[in-house]
């Protein structure tokens, strides 16, 4: 059974599930682990993530960040969150993905665009109680790209896209 099956958002056709979930991991840290906050590189993203919207993907109308030890996700989706005056909601610790994907998942976002700042370490199980059936590995040194789930009636598909927002970004 797959994950949105689970969920019961195939039950009534893609008007119960998001339009789509847009996940992200946080900005760039200044040596892996070591300190909470980002790296001047991981700011220089943060500030360049407006670019994204909606120049290249809808705005998101609900923003979430993963609550941890690092306020890395949270300050990454800070100037985003500002620029379309969103809430970040950071109440899910990396290890409840699965919560998180419920909470997505209810009517109360259906048809909405949603932003995920996530730790990489969780990233791919978060991907997956969402509805992605084979996410793939997401490399340790990558801050550069968005993982794109948008639904239908049946299924959820993904996309691995760059962001393209800082020089060197492939």
């Amino acid at each position: 059974m797959s994950a949105l099956a689970a969920h019961g958002a195939l039950s009534g056709a893609a008007a119960t599930t998001p339009a789509e979930i847009l996940i992200i991991r946080h900005g760039e840290e200044p040596d892996p682990d070591s300190q909470p906050h980002l790296s001047a590189q991981g700011k220089a993203r943060a500030a360049a993530l407006p670019k994204l919207f909606p120049a290249r993907f809808a705005a998101p109308g609900f923003i979430f960040a993963t609550n941890s030890k690092s306020n890395r996700s949270v300050e990454t989706v800070e100037p985003l969150a500002a620029a379309l005056h969103l809430k970040i909601n950071s109440q899910f610790a990396d290890t409840e993905f699965k919560a998180l994907a419920t909470e997505l998942l209810k009517p109360a976002y259906a048809g909405a665009h949603v932003l995920v700042c996530w730790h990489h370490g969780t990233i791919e199980d978060l991907a997956h109680a969402v509805g992605v059936s084979t996410p793939p590995k997401w490399p340790k040194g990558q801050y550069n790209h968005v993982w794109q789930v948008k639904y239908t009636a049946n299924s959820a598909t993904f996309s691995d896209q760059p962001q393209r927002l800082l020089p060197g970004d492939k």
